[in-house]
């Protein structure tokens, strides 16, 4: 667990404090992904010129531009650059290392649009522009680095937020399948840290540098309940005060909080019970209502949306069949299950299990199949422009979902071959 912050007026230039935080400190004992070997990742771009191929351009991928590739620079083992635009015409920038896989780089700007993406009708999301503008204007800058956070990376001693390959997960990929805590995926709990340093806002500082002093006065109150009533940080008396010092607990309590409503901690075997290595109480989504009720007050209708608002890229080497819908033999879908929409890469067949959020789902080059809940006497199925809508007549089950690139659909009491044509 790794955040900066905002302390004074001359780190609106992007000069930020890095501090230490979370589960590495010498009260928890927990195996992280920062304490493991990592052999290097051979999937990166390996690029050491400004020569990238026209598959990661249309990514939406650039080499790093002029303005920061005197700082993030090839011999640091930066190649590669993505951004969130802003609607004061600036942007979030995100800068990446060498042997950081292109799905990697897609993934954390898509959870990043995520954070941001409005919430109607909620009390502090509706617009969150204010937020982002406060983002860019504040110099926010998330760094993708090689390896894991043993401390040989150079380049982490850079002004910015750092996640590292190797507590990346990625959909489809071995790690996310298995939930393999050795590669915890931190990229949710980073990439809020630099949502909530460089947009939110912290307060107990100097000055107020964030957009929404009323919602951070929201997390405070929740932090300082949960700290006092045993509900986070129990146990942990020489963290806490690592955390009190750096003025960064409302900004842990909340991580911890976000991981487990999105079921990042669901899978995970060696705390049965509770979430972020045995630091929070609750386990679950369920559990934040009855063990942490004014967190709960947090996400109720307030920031964050209740699903992910991300097209998930699927890796290319999955193979098999992709579940949306919690299933408890599958632990992947203790997260899975908060995705609405996902395509499919690579070349490998799969199928894809719809849950009841609306699925949006675009296969890939091969032949793919959706698998529904109900018989398709259940189902209203519709075709414009090779486009396939598929709604169901039951409600609060399979929902509507909009179909491109798939073959074949799979209903309880027969399998429906889509024209291609």
């Amino acid at each position: 667990m790794k955040f900066l912050h905002l302390s004074s007026l001359a780190l609106l230039s992007a000069t930020t404090l890095l501090v230490g935080c979370g589960s590495d400190s010498s009260e928890n004992t927990t195996t992280s992904p920062n304490s493991q070997t990592l052999a290097p990742n051979t999937q990166g771009s390996g690029n050491t010129t400004n020569n990238l191929s026209d598959a990661t351009k249309a990514l939406g991928i650039e080499v790093i531009p002029s303005s920061l590739s005197r700082t993030y620079s090839t011999s640091l083992n930066f190649d590669r650059y993505t951004k969130v635009d802003t609607p004061n015409g600036k942007a979030i920038h995100i800068v990446a290392q060498n042997q950081i896989t292109d799905n990697q780089i897609v993934r954390a700007r898509s959870i990043l649009q995520s954070y941001l993406a409005p919430f109607p009708g909620s009390k502090y999301g509706e617009d969150k522009s204010a937020v982002a503008n406060k983002m860019s204007d504040n110099g926010a800058i998330l760094m993708l680095l090689n390896g894991v956070d043993d401390g040989s990376n150079k380049a982490a001693e850079l002004d910015g937020q750092p996640l590292y390959y190797g507590e990346m997960q990625v959909e489809g990929g071995q790690w996310y399948i298995q939930q393999d805590y050795q590669h915890r995926d931190a990229s949710f709990e980073e990439i809020l840290h630099l949502v909530h340093d460089f947009g939110i806002g912290i307060d107990q500082e100097s000055e107020f540098f964030g957009a929404l002093p009323e919602f951070q006065a929201d997390i405070r109150a929740a932090q300082i309940n949960a700290l006092n009533s045993g509900i986070w940080g129990a146990n942990q008396p020489s963290w806490i005060d690592e955390l009190q010092d750096e003025n960064s607990l409302s900004q842990e309590y909340l991580a911890a909080l976000i991981d487990v409503y999105y079921g990042l901690w669901g899978a995970n075997t060696q705390f049965p019970h509770t979430g972020m290595y045995d630091i929070y109480l609750p386990k679950h989504r369920a559990d934040i209502r009855t063990e942490d009720p004014q967190g709960e007050a947090l996400l109720d209708n307030s920031f964050f949306l209740p699903y992910l608002a991300y097209n998930a890229r699927i890796d290319e080497s999955f193979k098999g069949d992709f579940s949306l819908k919690f299933n408890a033999s599958l632990p992947y879908t203790h997260h899975a299950q908060y995705l609405k929409d996902i395509t499919l890469t690579g070349e490998n067949p799969s199928k894809v299990i719809v849950n009841q959020l609306n699925n949006s789902i675009t296969g890939n080059s091969a032949v793919n199949t959706v698998i529904f809940s109900g018989a398709s006497s259940e189902y209203q199925i519709t075709s414009v422009d090779k486009e396939v809508t598929v709604v169901d007549l039951v409600d609060n089950r399979d929902g509507t979902n909009t179909l491109s690139g798939i073959e074949k659909l799979r209903f309880t009491d027969t399998e429906v071959e889509l024209s291609t044509n």
